[in-house]
């Protein structure tokens, strides 16, 4: 659909045949929409937070300013023309604060002129007045995949409660918080989270992890189950519980 005034009666759908991008820690992808046109500025978020992303609206230079120092946005959708300031010079204060950070123009203004100053500016792209929503959430996906920020789909991600672990980029998070893991560890907390809640024996586990037949190695299973609690629960309500006489299972942390 394509933006023009007055905007009203359009819902943003959702394409769910496009996996969702996942900022560092497999958290949201944070936006900062700066815009004098409140409507256009608000149906711009609304849109975005249908992709699953964490917004913040600004309506002038300065305040876009505040909320870049404050929000640490992955993105910026900043209109060229606003009441204080021009959006060349936001971008040129913010950079200051946050370098690399991806800058979409917004214009009113089509001349080739003013796309070139845009992006000699340090703009990443740029899209005129009225534009489509499609085509500019689109566009901004296409920043985001090639810009230095750490990007992952959803596809490669598994989560359970506030623990994600990515089989692509193999790293893992608890709470945010990146957790170191030797090749050995990751295989074992990548089974049981793939069969979470799940009660797994021994057996299983040195089957699929270590491809022994069982026969007197469970020692192993139980020494590396403690080397993952001491990195994934340490500090933390736990998530890894042991079944007794059977074996092991990792399910959310409790009030999670």
């Amino acid at each position: 659909m394509t933006i023009t005034a007055p905007f009203a009666g359009f819902v943003p759908t959702p394409d769910r045949s496009r996996e969702s991008l996942r900022g560092p820690g497999n958290r949201a992808i944070k936006a900062l929409v700066v815009d004098d046109e409140q409507t256009l500025a608000e149906l711009v978020g609304l849109a975005l937070r249908f992709e699953g992303w964490d917004i913040r609206l600004a309506g002038d230079g300065k305040s876009a300013i505040t909320a870049a120092r404050e929000f640490r946005p992955d993105l910026v959708i900043l209109d060229v023309m606003l009441p204080d300031m021009d959006g060349m010079e936001v971008l040129r204060r913010i950079r200051a604060e946050i370098d690399h950070l991806p800058v979409l123009f917004l214009t009113a203004r089509d001349s080739v002129e003013d796309r070139i100053a845009g992006l000699t500016a340090g703009g990443d792209d740029y899209v005129t007045k009225p534009f489509s929503i499609e085509e500019l959430v689109l566009r901004l996906r296409a920043l985001l995949l090639r810009s230095k920020l750490n990007v992952s789909t959803n596809s490669s991600a598994l989560s359970v409660g506030d623990l994600t672990l990515d089989e692509d980029t193999r790293e893992v998070f608890r709470g945010g918080e990146s957790i170191q893991l030797t090749a050995t560890e990751f295989e074992l907390l990548r089974f049981l989270m793939r069969n979470a809640k799940r009660v797994l024996s021994k057996a299983q586990i040195l089957d699929r992890v270590w491809n022994y037949d069982f026969g007197g190695q469970a020692n192993i299973v139980e020494l590396y189950i403690s080397y993952l609690r001491k990195k994934i629960d340490a500090g933390r309500d736990p998530m890894i519980h042991t079944v007794r006489g059977f074996g092991y299972v990792i399910k959310p942390a409790a009030g999670a």
